[in-house]
C-alpha cells in the first residue's frame, strides 16, 4: 500500500495513487502462500473451479453465513436489510483491507486505496481531493494510519509461524452447495483453504484475542455457526472432513495473536444454529412472511423480570404461600 503526497503543480491523466500505498504499506508484496498451493481438482458444487471477485461473490443470490445469521434479531429486519442494505462501517472496511493486505496483496489496489496527506480546506487541497476521488471511483478509502495498522498487523500475522503455515494454500475461494433438508442454496467464501492438511483458517480481528474472551465474541456474532457453515460447504464440494482455525489478532499494539482451532462441540453448536436459521429462512420464503419480533403466531410476548431479580421475587413469593398455609 501507498500514501500519497502532496499535490502537483499540474498534473494531467490518471494519476498513480499506489505510490502512496506503497510509502505507507511498503512495497512488500508478500502474502502467506508460498509457492502455489491451490490444487487443481478443487471444485465448487457445479463441479468446476470458477474465478469470482468478491463483488460477484456478494451477488450471487445464495445465502451466506453473515446475511443468515440477521434473522436472529428477527426475519422482520433480515428482509428490510436484503432490500436495504447498510452503508459499509469503518470496522468492515478496515477488516476487508486487512484480508486483501494478507491474502491477495497483489490485488490490493483494485479494491482500496490509501488517502492523500492533504489539507482540503485549501482550494488546492479540494481539488486535489476531487480529483482523487474522480480517480478512484468504487474503491474503498482507507486512512494513512489505517493503512499503516494494517500493515503491522500483517506483519504480526507472518511473523508467527503457525498462523503463516495455517494460511498457506488457496485464498478467498468460494464454495456453493444446496442444503438438504430445505433445497436452500448456500455459499461461503474461504479466507484460506488447504486442501493436503485439510484445513480451512479464518482471519478474525479483535479489541481482545484471548481465549475466553473470543469464546464470547464468538457466541455474540455467530462464529459458531460460521464455522459450522464452511465446513459443512467445503465437505458437500469435496467429500472430505476439514479442521477449522482461526487467527485471531488485536487491533492494538502489539497486535498479539491467538489461534484456535473449532472443537466438535463449538461446530455441534453452530450446526444447531444453522438447521433453525435456515429453516426459519426457508419457511419465511414459502410463505412470504417475513415476521417482527412477536413471531409467526403474531401473539404477545411475556414481560417478566430479568432472572437475578425474578428469583428473588420467586423465592419471596413461595414462603409468602408457606406462612399462609
Amino acid at each position: 500500500m501507498v500514501a500519497h503526497g502532496r499535490p502537483e503543480a499540474e498534473e494531467s491523466g490518471m494519476r498513480d495513487w499506489t505510490q502512496n500505498a506503497g510509502r505507507v504499506l511498503g512495497n512488500d508484496r508478500t502474502s502467506s502462500r508460498q509457492g502455489d498451493c491451490m490444487d487443481a481438482d478443487s471444485r465448487t458444487a457445479k463441479g468446476e473451479k470458477e474465478a469470482m471477485t468478491n463483488a460477484e461473490y456478494r451477488a450471487h443470490p445464495a445465502i451466506s453465513r453473515s446475511d443468515l445469521f440477521k434473522l436472529t434479531k428477527s426475519p422482520q429486519h433480515f428482509r428490510y436489510e436484503m432490500d436495504h442494505p447498510s452503508p459499509k462501517t469503518p470496522s468492515l472496511i478496515f477488516g476487508a483491507a486487512l484480508h486483501k493486505w494478507v491474502l491477495e496483496p497483489d490485488d490490493f489496489e483494485s479494491e482500496f486505496v490509501v488517502a492523500p496527506n492533504v489539507n482540503r480546506r485549501t482550494k488546492e487541497g479540494r481539488a486535489y481531493w476531487e480529483m482523487f476521488l474522480a480517480d478512484n471511483e468504487g474503491k474503498e478509502i482507507i486512512s494513512e494510519e489505517d493503512a499503516a495498522m494494517i500493515d503491522e498487523m500483517k506483519k504480526s500475522i507472518l511473523a508467527d509461524p503457525t498462523a503463516k503455515a495455517l494460511l498457506r494454500g488457496e485464498h478467498e475461494q468460494p464454495y456453493f452447495w444446496r442444503d438438504e433438508m430445505t433445497g436452500e442454496e448456500c455459499k461461503c467464501r474461504v479466507d484460506s483453504i488447504n486442501h493436503a492438511h485439510r484445513i480451512i483458517t479464518d482471519i478474525k480481528t479483535a479489541a481482545d484475542a484471548s481465549t475466553e474472551a473470543f469464546m464470547r465474541d464468538s457466541i455474540k456474532y455467530g462464529y459458531d455457526l460460521q464455522a459450522y457453515m464452511y465446513s459443512d460447504g467445503v465437505q458437500v464440494n469435496t467429500g472430505k472432513t476439514y479442521d477449522f482455525y482461526f487467527v485471531v489478532i488485536e487491533k492494538t499494539p502489539p497486535y498479539a495473536i491467538n489461534i484456535l482451532r473449532a472443537d466438535e462441540y463449538f461446530k455441534m453448536r453452530g450446526g444447531d444454529l444453522f438447521r433453525h436459521l435456515i429453516g426459519m429462512y426457508h419457511i419465511c420464503k414459502e410463505s412470504n412472511d417475513w415476521y417482527g419480533l412477536t413471531g409467526f403466531s403474531k401473539q404477545p410476548n411475556i414481560l417478566t423480570l430479568p432472572p437475578h431479580l425474578l428469583k428473588d421475587y420467586k423465592k419471596g413469593n413461595e414462603s409468602q404461600k408457606e406462612e399462609n398455609q
